[in-house]
């Protein structure tokens, strides 16, 4: 392992680090899966990175590694740690090698036509982007018709398809301005090279929805390597890919978009029938002979998994263009009767089949292949306004998976927003209950699947949810030369009431005072940059309103500016550059926010931007969810998981990522306040690097004992501090590794020889044995013999 350690990017490298990387080369070595929770800002990306970069390089088969991320800022930042590693290696190696990494994301992020990218949505974006794009848009233009083409499109197949970007690692923005200056598409010159790429880093959903993994990732070969980083919500993203709601208004415009293909096939079966006849007799053959087209032309992919697709014939009752659009307008409308219902049904896919057969005589084969079906039609039609047809599609998408499907699923008609609306507002839901369905395949397809994050704990609910096997698990500690952050667990006021999000309490005005009062209290003694995440949105707008009534805001105003979170991305991207503002320039500020939103899921506040982060309340979901309800009755049958069990590792490991926001590295200090008196009871579920540094002094406090603590540890952490404190102990040079080499060395040699010893004691008993049964004696016999002989 030691030729991994001239692969990091300074100098001196963290031991946790090494730990990290020795067991990924186990799992790589092994050919198995693993889950590994590492530290927030202890370099985990770039130590992922060097190893597995490391071992592309020395073994021939240049093994591809597909690193997946949550978020753009997420991805950006893995792009950016690929590309001062790899100058790194080159400075260090003294050559260049042959390498090449990029980043994929979607059209809306890399388009560089001028109308196009002007475009706020990202379907529209997509159809836009077709309708320049498509095959049969390009054989309009070569026969002379007045059609526009995308210039940057048409540019690539002006290059060798396996060269369309030098050797190097790309950034998203480096592909853009590549892409600018050569007037070619950076999202087409992505998609095209992923073949020819030793790294690719994308979102989760470009392998976990089959929708897109169809399109994008179906080429890539089992021997890769895949890395799911940030995974802490990786069973929330398998279920929301194989999950999808239907509205009332969703079916109206589905109508609409079948209405127009019926206009559509009556006008080509005036000007050109031979295209649809001809499309006729593919689908006999089959629905994959019938895909000629490019991948990047399709409409959409089946959102059924590979291993679940039919490879025969399509029905001959949606053969015909006709037939098939009768067919999903008769659908559509059973679809709309259910809606009419005022009272939750929940069924499962079986159940829902056999009432829609007993009503419609509408059987299940033709229903799985409704999206594909779809697809085709709308190739064959030669459409490019696709935006109008996107409802048709969440139907079609939606036959096909209730299809397909039996177990894990269920369908939950809600026939109301909320359990007091009053006004009838309809919602199909069909969710997905098993994680492990869609991640299925990637476990079985690939060799190697790493599952990592700062906040995994406990770690063996993931193999359980998720259903697979390791061959490692494991949690790392935070070795520290100093006590650099400051976990704390705030229990009541300082007039010793029990403060609570708990919904018995949480408006209580007391409950609400005190937790203003510790608001107050550190925005008084923090500086620069305070984050405060409140379970919900709802119960963070009953919160501020009581307090701005209370005056308390007005008072927190006189210290820090207070800025807040909303469901909108524009604006809460405007709070977040206001707020980064004042925290440079001195006047400091307080940041609102809610756990499970967009801040605190990969939003970093490093240094200056946040010295405190306070959980006001422990981040349960809404019990009282169906869905939810659904989920937990099928995890106890199934995995033998129990409800409080999931609920509590739920709300404890986005408690834990909000902690993690506030420390970005070793340099880094910050304060981090459970405030729920139910945090004591689930202090054991925080990730071992964090609760092992709760004191149990710093446990079960009130708010003017959690003061005094901050306090203390703020003037601790004042003292000078100098880089070189922290060498040997939380840093290691190239010499403290090779003296830990040796002292594992040293002791797995001792193990031997221990083991050695043992083994010579064994045989020598196992020798006695025998000689006894020479002799036709067991022990007892042998000493009378021997005492008559004494005598």
């Amino acid at each position: 392992m030691v030729v991994l350690a001239d692969e990091r990017t300074s100098a001196n490298f963290d031991s946790e680090q090494y730990a990290y990387m020795c067991d990924l080369k186990r799992t790589l070595d092994a050919g198995g899966h693993c889950v590994l929770e590492m530290p927030s800002g202890t370099g985990k990306t770039v130590s992922l990175l060097s190893l597995i970069v490391a071992y592309q390089q020395y073994y021939p088969e240049h093994r591809k590694l597909i690193y997946c991320s949550r978020t753009m800022s997420e991805i950006e930042k893995a792009l950016a740690e690929l590309k001062a590693l790899m100058s790194y290696r080159a400075e260090q190696l003294g050559r260049v090698e042959e390498f090449r990494g990029l980043g994929l994301t979607s059209r809306k992020n890399l388009c560089l036509h001028p109308s196009v990218k002007r475009e706020k949505s990202g379907a529209v974006v997509d159809a836009r982007c077709r309708s320049l794009t498509a095959g049969f848009v390009k054989d309009k233009k070569e026969k002379g018709e007045d059609v526009e083409l995308c210039t940057y499109h048409e540019n690539l197949d002006l290059l060798e398809p396996h060269d369309l970007i030098p050797n190097g690692v790309w950034t998203l923005d480096g592909i853009m301005r590549y892409g600018e200056e050569h007037k070619q598409c950076p999202y087409f010159t992505a998609r095209r090279m992923m073949p020819f790429c030793n790294v690719i880093i994308y979102s989760y959903h470009y392998l976990l929805d089959p929708k897109i993994a169809e399109r994008v990732s179906k080429e890539l070969s089992s021997d890769s390597i895949i890395v799911f980083d940030e995974a802490h919500n990786i069973d929330n993203v398998c279920i929301e890919s194989l999950s999808t709601d239907i509205t009332e208004d969703s079916l109206r415009k589905a109508t609409r978009g079948a209405q127009n293909l019926e206009t559509k096939i009556s006008e080509m079966k005036d000007t050109d029938a031979e295209k649809l006849q001809n499309e006729y007799a593919k689908l006999v053959e089959g629905l994959r002979e019938a895909d000629e087209a490019r991948e990047e032309d399709r409409f959409m992919s089946n959102p059924a998994l590979p291993d679940d697709l039919l490879k025969e014939a399509v029905p001959g009752n949606i053969r015909r263009a006709e037939h098939f659009v009768a067919f999903l307008k008769r659908f559509v409308e059973y679809l709309k009767t259910r809606m009419r219902v005022r009272q939750v049904i929940s069924e499962t896919p079986l159940s829902f089949l056999a009432h829609l057969k007993e009503t419609t005589f509408i059987e299940r084969k033709p229903l799985r292949f409704c999206a594909e079906r779809l697809t085709s039609l709308v190739r064959t039609l030669e459409l490019t306004n696709i935006e109008d047809y996107q409802p048709l599609q969440e139907v079609a998408t939606f036959a096909t998976l209730v299809a397909t499907y039996e177990k894990g699923f269920l369908l939950i008609l809600e026939p109301y927003e909320s359990d007091t609306a009053e006004v009838p507002n309809p919602v199909l839901h069909f969710t997905c209950l098993d994680a492990a369905i869609a991640i299925k395949p990637v476990f079985t397809r690939f060799k190697s699947v790493i599952i990592t994050s700062g906040t995994l704990s406990p770690l063996e609910m993931y193999p359980k949810m998720l259903n697979f096997e390791t061959v490692v698990q494991e949690t790392y500690q935070m070795t520290l030369a100093r006590r650099s952050f400051l976990p704390m667990v705030v229990t009541r006021g300082s007039d010793q009431v029990a403060i609570s999000s708990g919904f018995q309490v949480r408006n209580e005005p007391s409950v609400v005072r005190n937790y203003g009062n510790l608001l107050t209290e550190f925005s008084k003694i923090t500086p620069d940059g305070m984050v405060v995440f409140f379970p919900s949105y709802l119960y963070m707008e009953s919160i501020i309103s009581m307090w701005q009534g209370m005056g308390i805001l007005d008072e927190v105003w006189k210290y820090k500016l207070i800025l807040v979170e909303t469901p909108d991305a524009q604006e809460t991207s405007l709070a977040l550059e206001t707020y980064r503002t004042a925290c440079c320039n001195g006047r400091g500020a307080i940041l609102l926010c809610v756990a499970r939103g967009k801040v605190s899921e990969g939003i970093d506040f490093d240094h200056q931007y946040g010295r405190t982060v306070l959980c006001i309340g422990v981040p349960f979901q809404y019990t009282e969810s169906r869905i939810l309800k659904a989920r937990l009755e099928f995890l106890r049958e199934t995995y033998r998981i129990r409800e409080n069990d999931f609920l509590s590792f739920d709300a404890m490991r986005h408690a834990s990522q909000c902690l993690g926001r506030v420390l970005r590295g070793k340099d880094d200090y910050g304060i981090m306040v459970l405030a729920d008196r139910r945090f004591m009871k689930k202090r054991g579920q925080l990730p071992s690097w964090i609760n092992n540094a709760v004191m149990d002094s710093d446990t079960n406090l009130s708010i003017d004992m959690a003061v005094s603590s901050a306090k203390k540890f703020l003037k601790n952490i004042a003292q000078p501090f100098k880089q070189e404190d922290q060498e040997g102990i939380s840093t290691w040079s190239i010499t403290d590794l090779q003296k830990h080499q040796e002292k594992e060395d040293e002791e797995k040699i001792r193990e031997l020889q221990n083991g050695a010893e043992l083994e010579d004691v064994r045989h020598g008993n196992e020798q006695d044995v025998i000689m006894g049964d020479e002799y036709g004696m067991n022990d007892k016999e042998f000493e009378a013999g021997m005492m008559e002989l004494d005598g």
